[in-house]
This record gives C-alpha cells, sequence and structure tokens, in this order.
C-alpha cells in the first residue's frame, strides 16, 4: 500500500494510541493532536521508546478554527492529509432530565461538531486527488442507546449519519467514508471502573471478555487498505456479540 498521510484525532487515547501504532505499522505518516502539553510530550517519549515517531500538534477539534489550523499544520509538516480517522471523544454523563446544558454542548461539540471541523479542510483535497479515507469511531451506544448518556449516544449515533451521506456524496471520487463502532474496551478509562462493575460488563458479552485497543485498530486497518475501497457507508460493529442486527 502506498504510504500515506494519516491524521487521528484523540490519538494519545487508548484506542487513539493502538490506532496510530496500527497506521505507523503500515508505513503511513501519523499525526495527532492534543490540547494538554505535559501529558504529550510522556506519550510522545512513549511512543519514541516502541520505535514509532508520530507528529503532535496542539489543537482543540470542537473549535473549527483551531481544527482547520491543526489539520494545515499537519500538512505543511507532513503532506497532503489522505486518511482521517475521527476519534476524540469525551463523556458528561448524567440522567436528561438532570442535564445541564454545557453537558450536552460539551459532547456534542466535541464528539460530533469535531466530525464536520475535521473533515471539511480536508475533503476537497481528498477530492481533488481522487483518494480519501475518512472513519469515525462511534460507539455501541449509538446503536443501543446507554441510561446516563443521551448526549453521547445521540452524538454518537449522529456520527453515522454524517458517514452515510458523505460516503453518498464523494464515493465516485476514490473515498471512501465508514463507522467503526465499538464495544466496552479495555483502555485505562474502563479500566479504571472497579473491578466488580467491569466483572458485570464482562458478563454480558457474549464472549466473556471486553474488547482490547488493537481490536479497534484492526479494523480501521482494514477498512484504510487499498483492498477495502469498495466498501463505503458501512458500520462496523465491535463488541462481542454484545449488540447485534443488520
Amino acid at each position: 500500500m502506498t504510504a500515506r498521510v494519516a491524521l487521528v484525532t484523540g490519538g494519545t487515547g487508548g484506542i487513539g494510541s493502538a490506532i496510530c501504532k496500527k497506521l505507523a505499522d503500515m508505513g503511513h505518516k501519523v499525526a495527532t493532536n492534543y490540547r494538554n502539553e505535559e501529558k504529550t510530550q510522556a506519550w510522545l517519549q512513549q511512543m519514541r521508546e516502541q520505535g514509532y515517531e508520530i507528529t503532535a500538534v496542539k489543537g482543540d477539534v470542537s473549535s473549527p478554527e483551531e481544527a482547520e489550523a491543526l489539520v494545515r499544520e499537519v500538512e505543511a509538516k507532513l503532506g497532503p492529509v489522505d486518511i482521517l480517522i475521527n476519534n476524540a471523544g469525551i463523556t458528561r454523563d448524567g440522567t436528561f432530565h438532570k442535564m445541564s446544558v454545557p453537558q450536552w454542548g460539551d459532547v456534542i461539540n466535541t464528539n460530533l461538531n469535531s466530525v464536520y471541523n475535521m473533515t471539511r479542510p480536508v475533503i476537497e483535497g481528498m477530492r481533488d486527488r481522487k483518494w480519501g479515507r475518512i472513519i469515525q469511531i462511534s460507539s455501541i451506544n449509538g446503536l443501543k442507546g446507554q441510561y446516563g448518556q443521551a448526549n453521547y449516544a445521540a452524538a454518537k449515533a449522529g456520527m453515522h449519519g454524517f458517514t452515510i451521506s458523505l460516503a453518498r456524496e464523494n464515493a465516485k471520487l476514490g473515498i471512501t467514508v465508514n463507522t467503526v463502532s465499538p464495544g466496552y474496551v479495555a483502555t485505562d478509562m474502563v479500566m479504571a471502573v472497579p473491578e466488580e462493575v467491569r466483572a458485570k460488563i464482562a458478563a454480558e458479552i457474549p464472549t466473556g471478555r471486553l474488547g482490547k485497543p488493537e481490536e479497534i485498530a484492526y479494523a480501521v486497518a482494514f477498512l484504510v487498505d487499498d483492498q477495502a475501497s469498495w466498501i463505503t457507508g458501512s458500520n462496523l460493529d465491535i463488541n462481542g456479540g454484545q449488540h447485534m442486527g443488520w
């Protein structure tokens, strides 16, 4: 496969890190965004110790101006972005009847509006070059809903609505647009949950375990590959069988 420039939002998290490493293993030049300088420098050092050179550019994906600026900086450093992984996400959980405007707005801005903010600056270049891969990292909770996550579920479901519309608009131009919807994955955030709670979650999963970040990254690599050029507008559920449907 031709080496290309890949931009992964939220790349310093558990799933994001695995995606960055997998794309680098495929030979791509990988960049991510960040907000916290100290944490990111420590993460970059960790990546280097594992043999990965990742480009990190400061920028808040929930801001249209900062998102465009970080895309332009990545392009200046590495070249045109051909692979975009919209992975950034946050939670601000609470039952809807008690949910504040900031709780709703912060999640929608970071998880859904960021998809517009990041994709808009790269889509015209992809159309001109007649090649592109855009992947949204959604969630099982965007498919089935989750108590206390009306904001998160709405944003994650909206990501796939974006996917299937953008896929139709760009299918004849060598650009594929897909969604990956992970279930419960053993990231630092999930592993911080008390063990008895994690055990209850695992008991609801037919495979009997949490997913691994690397398993999500594998799915992303599959969709990025040149041989996946006829797969567009799809949603790939990776949840150990916890939610099934078609």
